[in-house]
């Protein structure tokens, strides 16, 4: 299992840290997998530097989308990807 190092802009890594938000969208140029740990460092964009700010998240999921052929290309041009973050609601 691996630590593997990236950078979270200050806004997203906010709401990383929060436990808002659960999920990353990167582009997949590294290697990644179930078990491995994820730490992101807070980066601002401004400034372009670290902000010393870091949490390790625990990789539990990972989607490659490279050779996923779910919509027509033209669909995808037109309209994008979205990511949809969910829990399971408990008594339903």
């Amino acid at each position: 299992m691996a630590m593997i190092h990236k950078k979270a802009w200050k806004g997203y890594f906010d709401q990383i840290a929060s436990g808002k938000k659960k999920f990353d969208l990167r582009l997949a140029d590294f290697e990644v997998h179930e078990g491995d740990t994820l730490v992101l460092e807070e980066w601002d964009q401004m400034k372009k530097k670290y902000t010393g700010k870091r949490v390790e998240a625990a990789v539990t999921y990972v989607l490659k989308t490279k050779d996923l052929h779910f919509w027509p290309q033209a669909d995808v041009d037109m309209h994008g990807y979205q990511v949809i973050q969910f829990e399971m609601k408990k008594g339903v």
